[in-house]
């Protein structure tokens, strides 16, 4: 079933642990993409010297970032990587790691230009990772930034009913943000071969 506005609509630091275990679906003209989320991280807006929207910045990069929860809020970092976000309430949630289930060939050629089945060891366990190269596997861009997750092109379906153990820990990559780059708000699934840092 697909998650509805009213799962968005919730405080940052839930929606980021409640994503775990969720699936990622994106419909590229028919062909479907599916993984499952196995590691976020939770920005909190205007207070968290991490956030885009911090001190309530607005520019053209993060005017996406004020718009209603369940919107797909991408960037590019490094001039390179696209990072794909979730919107709470003029927050959000990256997603960082994602478990491949299904249209595993085509993250395989839009990441390596071959087959799942061709990859090696390293190249199947470095698909989707991380935030960049999820982007890369699932087709998201910047063409993809201020899109409903409510729609048909780009949203997340329940995932299967399990119990995970969830490791709570600092965020990563944020060394400018002073105190923030502290704060326990990168959350993953213990075991999982997809996380992106333990």
């Amino acid at each position: 079933m697909k998650l509805n506005r009213d799962f968005y609509s919730r405080d940052t630091i839930t929606v980021a642990k409640e994503l775990l275990g969720k699936i990622l679906v994106h419909n590229v003209n028919g062909n479907v993409l599916k993984g499952k989320i196995v590691e976020t991280e939770a920005y909190l807006g205007l207070q968290d010297k991490a956030a885009h929207s911090y001190g309530g910045r607005k520019t053209k990069r993060v005017e996406t970032m004020y718009g209603p929860p369940g919107t797909a809020y991408v960037y590019l970092i490094y001039g390179i990587y696209y990072c794909f976000n979730i919107l709470t309430v003029k927050e959000g949630v990256l997603i960082r790691g994602i478990e491949p289930l299904e249209g595993v060939d085509q993250m395989a050629i839009n990441r390596f230009e071959k087959s799942f089945k061709s990859l090696t060891k390293n190249q199947k366990k470095n698909l989707t990772n991380g935030p960049g190269k999820l982007s890369i596997a699932f087709q998201i861009d910047k063409t993809l930034n201020a899109v409903d997750l409510c729609g048909d092109i780009l949203y997340l379906e329940n995932g299967v009913e399990e119990e995970i153990n969830i490791i709570e820990t600092t965020r990563i990559g944020i060394d400018y943000a002073e105190e923030a780059r502290y704060f326990p708000y990168r959350y993953y699934i213990k075991g999982n071969a997809y996380v992106s840092k333990v």
